[in-house]
């Protein structure tokens, strides 16, 4: 077991509506959502380590969200829209894993992981609360770091908006 572990979630930049009869998976990028993908991605390609796994929804808008990233990608259906936060987090290999880990995911699924990983709600009440809000292309940067007593706590490391200075 590591002494720590950064989990970093990117919520998707935005994307169209579904036209009538869209598959939500098929959503793409709208051209704004393009640039906050740009712009993040050149944003965390100066940051991230060299060894970060990167994971990534099979939705449409979040490949495309990841395609000016310099990294390889695995698609991961554990990070769909809709999926539970245990998913994402056995997916991501939580608070476990050896080098850092970026989910490229959807709200409200990585709103709710705020909340379970920051804010301490525990997974079987996910579902009674509202999802801390994330905007479209933000990057949360946490960090599980544990004690003396191998106890796990939380850190924040950075957050990131592309439409924010």
């Amino acid at each position: 077991m590591s002494d720590s572990m950064d989990l970093i979630l990117w919520r998707h930049a935005e994307a169209a509506d579904a036209a009538p009869g869209m598959d939500d998976l098929s959503r793409v990028l709208t051209g704004r959502g393009e640039r906050q993908a740009r712009d993040t991605a050149h944003w965390l390609d100066k940051h991230l380590p060299k060894d970060t796994r990167v994971l990534v929804s099979p939705a449409v808008r979040t490949r495309q969200t990841v395609q000016d990233l310099k990294r390889k990608v695995e698609l991961s259906d554990a990070l769909a829209p809709k999926q539970r936060v245990a998913q994402l987090l056995e997916a991501a290999n939580w608070a476990d894993a050896t080098s850092p880990v970026m989910v490229v995911g959807h709200q409200p699924t990585l709103g709710l992981a705020l909340a379970h990983l920051v804010g301490g709600v525990p997974l079987a009440q996910l579902a009674d609360i509202a999802p801390w809000r994330m905007r479209k292309g933000a990057v949360w940067w946490l960090r599980c770091e544990r004690d003396a007593h191998d106890r796990p706590g939380v850190l924040v490391v950075a957050v990131h908006s592309p439409d924010l200075p």
